[in-house]
């Protein structure tokens, strides 16, 4: 699997969006892709306890523990890279996270259009 170029909504080189919990499609902090990536985690949100609720009742359960996947489970104020339609979920739903630009890969546009992207950004 061959990354996409890393770069940001910002048209600038990708900064890392968490190490811990470790996050990507390809687990190495970035928001990176490829053409394998079909959920497009290239959104880096902030998430919210309100957030990770919309996400487990979508069936996207993030808060519980995985250990079989070495997955910690996410908290409040962790930094995860999301599927950018889920965040569009988010977003129509009133319970969209906030999110680092920096960190958010450029083809997250191809789904989220870049103004919806600003109106959540961190500042």
């Amino acid at each position: 699997m061959e990354k996409d170029i890393s770069i940001n909504v910002l048209g600038t080189e990708l900064k890392t969006c968490s190490n811990d919990p470790l996050t990507g499609f390809f687990r190495d902090g970035h928001c990176n892709t490829c053409a394998a990536d079909h959920g497009s985690h290239t959104v880096c949100a902030i998430v919210t306890a309100e957030f990770l609720a919309f996400s487990k009742y979508l069936g996207n359960d993030l808060s519980t523990p995985r250990p079989e996947f070495d997955f910690a489970g996410l908290v409040d104020g962790d930094r995860w890279c999301l599927c950018a339609a889920r965040f569009l979920q988010a977003v129509e739903e009133g319970c969209a996270p906030k999110i680092d630009l920096e960190a958010t890969h450029l083809r997250a546009t191809e789904i989220v259009d870049l103004e919806i992207l600003q109106r959540h950004a961190i500042r």
